[in-house]
């Protein structure tokens, strides 16, 4: 009998995941244990390992489907086992790009259009909505014959004409769009289809560069990023504060953990818990906004941005203020090796879960950014590098003295720039005057 397997479900909150890739193939033996396919849900990535030994007789799904949590997405069993049949969700996913199916020739209409016969370098007369009409129907208008004054070519013409007229890639139809080139009478693509290579100019040959799909993951970023901008006010304000404080308690750190003693407690460590000490202090920044009403925190969620090879993501430290330097310490580098490995809990990824983020650029030499909010949280703290400049050290002395530049973006529909820049203004004062036992 063939055994069904599952697509897991991973948090309360997933209700389907993506399948990036499939390592075994239809007929391959399977031992139990073996990995079948990796999965994304919107911020993590994981892989499906098999329950059971035998051969993998059917695959439900395609790379690149989204399948409900709980589904079934391929059987293994023993060969000549029978398999249940996919259901009409299943049936649709499969045939979209079944060989079956891509083996049927693509159906063109037999209606005629016109065709127009014009001199070398005549040029075409396009009114502007048949112009874009073509170049979104991913058609040529040069062979066109125009049925408007003089011979000019109207959007009637472009319709008629796009059940028989010369088919293009997708990319190709993107390229004409952006760039407003038309599309040529032929392609270099099978069957004269306009492919990307026809639209490019001599200088851009296909040597020249390599176009790569995106990932999911980064099409949920770039959605995301898109939202945070379009449906907020963001407004970011820059200081920096005296970093001393932080080097000597870093070095001192160091020192203990060295001895093994306490944990390897890092500058974003000590950054991380002066900002919850200042969320403490100003709550309407411990905050979500959410349109006509604004729920503030008891607890302060931290989230802290990741950079992974997938991609940028941020995880939530619930109850960060309860936290030792020592706990913070060891929780902030919990949740982003899990991030790095792919078995972060998505749940501690939605930004919901967070009630106010810190982004470190400080390692990348970075001296002034402008970090992006998590809706619906109201703010987010840009950590910028350590930079040695002159100061007043007093008494009429001047010296060298090391600063931390900090940038905090906020969403002015929920805080005002007075109140923004108290808070701060107590993340610097916080910074230079950290007073804990390590």
């Amino acid at each position: 009998m063939a055994n069904p397997v599952i697509m897991p479900r991973q948090g309360q909150s997933v209700e389907s995941c993506i399948i990036s890739t499939w390592f075994k193939k239809e007929g391959d033996e399977i031992k139990k244990g073996d990995v079948l396919y990796s999965y994304e849900t919107d911020k993590a990535a994981f892989e499906c390992e098999s329950e059971f030994t035998g051969v993998l007789l059917k695959r439900l799904y395609l790379e690149g489907d989204e399948v409900p949590v709980l589904k079934t997405v391929a059987f293994i069993g023993n060969r000549g086992d029978q398999v249940s049949e996919p259901d009409e969700a299943e049936t649709a996913a499969i045939s979209k790009e079944s060989p079956a199916i891509a083996a049927i020739p693509e159906a063109k209409n037999t209606i005629q259009a016109p065709v127009a016969e014009r001199l070398s370098g005549e040029k075409i007369k396009i009114s502007p909505r048949a112009r874009i009409r073509a170049q979104k129907a991913g058609i040529s208008f040069e062979g066109i014959s125009g049925t408007g004054p003089d011979g000019r070519i109207i959007e009637q013409d472009i319709t008629r004409a796009a059940q028989s007229a010369t088919y293009a890639t997708p990319l190709a139809m993107a390229i004409s769009g952006e760039s407003g080139k038309a599309m040529p009478a032929q392609g270099t693509g099978i069957g004269n289809r306009v492919i990307s290579r026809d639209l490019l100019s001599p200088a851009s040959t296909p040597g020249d560069f390599e176009i790569r799909k995106l990932s999911n993951m980064r099409k949920i970023i770039a959605a995301k990023m898109q939202e945070s901008l379009r449906n907020s006010a963001q407004l970011t304000h820059h200081t920096s504060a005296d970093a001393r404080r932080l080097l000597e308690l870093r070095k001192a750190a160091k020192e203990l953990f060295e001895k093994g003693k306490g944990e390897n407690i890092t500058i974003n460590d000590l950054v991380c818990f002066a900002v919850i000490r200042a969320l403490k202090k100003y709550p309407m920044v411990n905050s979500h906004f959410l349109g006509d009403s604004i729920s503030i925190f008891r607890k302060v969620h931290l989230g802290l941005a990741v950079d992974t090879e997938r991609g940028l993501m941020v995880p939530t430290i619930r109850n960060a203020d309860d936290l030792s330097i020592d706990g913070l310490a060891t929780q902030l580098k919990s949740v982003a090796n899990s991030c790095k490995k792919g078995n972060i809990n998505p749940e501690l990824l939605a930004s919901e879960s967070a009630t106010f983020s810190v982004s470190n650029l400080g390692a990348y030499g970075v001296e002034l950014f402008t970090p992006v909010i998590n809706l619906p949280q109201v703010a987010i703290l840009g950590v910028n590098t350590i930079i040695t400049r002159p100061a007043d050290l007093g008494n009429g002395v001047f010296g060298f003295v090391p600063y931390i530049g900090l940038s905090l973006t906020y969403d002015h529909r929920a805080l005002d720039g007075a109140p923004a820049s108290a808070f701060l203004r107590e993340i610097r004062l916080e910074i230079e005057n950290l007073d804990i036992t390590l």
